[in-house]
């Protein structure tokens, strides 16, 4: 149906308004249910899909959305369409290209266009159908249908994939000017910075002696490189002093330890001997 003319309801699905004798005439034919129609336009050879929602339309007149006309049939208003009863496959697979990059921005769009399909009887490979969702209406390329061309989606299970949107684009990569530093050379160089690093002084005023400490050997990353015990064993715990082991070169004998050893003294003067 042209603007001016449509009813919402035929422009939200893929379904025609055919007159009553049509019906009389299928009934007839004991055809096999539910209705399927191929429209067929001989002048463009376009050849299209559809089911019926109503048989009240004029007689000698059918009525069909404004999107199958002008995108699927190429038709005109007032041109004659050849009408054929069909019977086709259940869909058990179809693939769509949005028309538009705008069907990007919906949030569930396998939600949006499964809630659409229920307005629509089959689908043919190559026609574009219209989905209206939330006062926009988004036009779907139907890329492939298996396991035929034109396909029935009346109560199927239908897998269904989306292909990139006309004119979408894959985002470039962002290329990085320069390679990101190793985290190794983030750390601090530990001959720069040692802590506790600084002079002390007395309060006495006395210069303290210089005591030469030798640095120790940092590895890159801030540990001081320490040799490695091969010989520990895990869940053992060693505690190691640094006693001096006996010099070789003191060669006097040791004196042995005697216990009470050392003398006593009275606090008391001795008295003199009484012949004195």
């Amino acid at each position: 149906m042209l603007p001016g003319n449509e009813r919402h309801d035929v422009e939200r699905g893929g379904k025609i308004i055919m007159p009553p004798s049509a019906l009389d005439q299928l009934t007839r034919l004991n055809i096999v249910y539910p209705m399927l129609f191929k429209l067929t336009n001989r002048k463009s050879e376009r050849i299209t899909h559809c089911g019926v929602l109503e048989f009240v339309a004029d007689e000698g007149k059918v009525y069909l959305p404004y999107w199958m006309m002008k995108y699927n049939l190429l038709l005109d208003e007032g041109e004659s369409i050849q009408i054929e009863s069909v019977s086709l496959p259940v869909a058990t697979f179809s693939r769509f290209q949005p028309q538009s990059e705008d069907f990007l921005d919906i949030t569930n769009p396998k939600a949006v266009l499964e809630n659409g399909l229920r307005n629509f009887a089959c689908l043919s490979t190559g026609d574009v159908i219209a989905i209206k969702y939330n006062q926009r209406v988004y036009e779907m390329c139907v890329l492939e249908t298996k396991p035929g061309p034109a396909v029935s989606i009346i109560e199927c299970d239908m897998n269904v994939e989306f292909a990139p949107p006309v004119g979408y684009k894959e985002p470039k990569p962002i290329k990085k000017s320069e390679e990101e530093p190793n985290q190794e050379d983030l750390s601090l160089d530990p001959l720069e910075f040692v802590a506790f690093k600084g002079e002390g002084n007395r309060l006495d005023g006395k210069k303290k002696k210089d005591v030469l400490h030798p640095k120790p050997t940092m590895l890159k990353g801030g540990v001081p490189r320490v040799i490695p015990d091969y010989n520990y064993k895990i869940g053992t715990i060693r505690f190691l002093r640094n006693t001096k082991a006996p010099s070789k070169e003191n060669k006097e004998p040791l004196e042995e330890f005697k216990a009470f050893k050392g003398e006593g003294f009275s606090l008391r003067d001795k008295k003199s001997d009484k012949g004195n």
